[in-house]
């Protein structure tokens, strides 16, 4: 259904994900889930048991934090991913090598793309979009050129 509620909310989501570093913050809350839930794992399947207590969880909960501030307060994304690649780089010592080296590249991922996002920056067009523009481009110049009188051609007198 075009009216629905799907076609009222998809647009508005994508206004709300293109105004913040979207990837960058899901991959960071991410990495800092995965961290926190392999911190539960069985110990047949623990590799590095690490400093056990408060370290071992409050490392992972300050990547999903992080995650969640970079998605809802955009302008403070730079500190936010500087707070989370730290701490996610800190969690291979602390929670199971990172969670298994899987939630220590979500994070870092995470915060590397917050880092580099950048608010008001025009859209990318692609290649075969600027090809077709060039093209039709062309085309202009040409009709242009024949509708002139004489061909196009310009005597210049020296």
């Amino acid at each position: 259904m075009p009216g629905g509620p799907r076609g009222k909310l998809r647009p508005a989501f994508r206004r709300w994900r293109a105004g913040r570093p979207f990837w960058g913050g899901l991959l960071l809350a991410l990495g800092g889930t995965e961290i926190l839930l392999t911190l539960r794992a069985s110990l047949d399947v623990v590799l590095h048991v690490g400093m056990q207590g408060l370290a071992g969880y409050l490392l992972p909960a300050v990547m999903l934090l992080c995650g969640v501030l970079i998605l809802a307060n955009p302008t403070q994304r730079l500190f936010y991913s500087v707070i989370g690649v730290l701490v996610s780089l800190g969690s291979w010592l602390t929670s199971n090598l990172g969670g298994f080296f899987v939630g220590l590249l979500l994070g870092v991922v995470g915060s590397c793309l917050a880092f580099g996002w950048l608010p008001d920056q025009e859209p990318r067009v692609s290649r075969r979009r600027r090809r077709k523009e060039a093209r039709a481009a062309r085309a202009a110049r040409a009709r242009a050129q024949a509708a002139e009188p004489g061909g196009g051609a310009a005597l210049t007198s020296g």
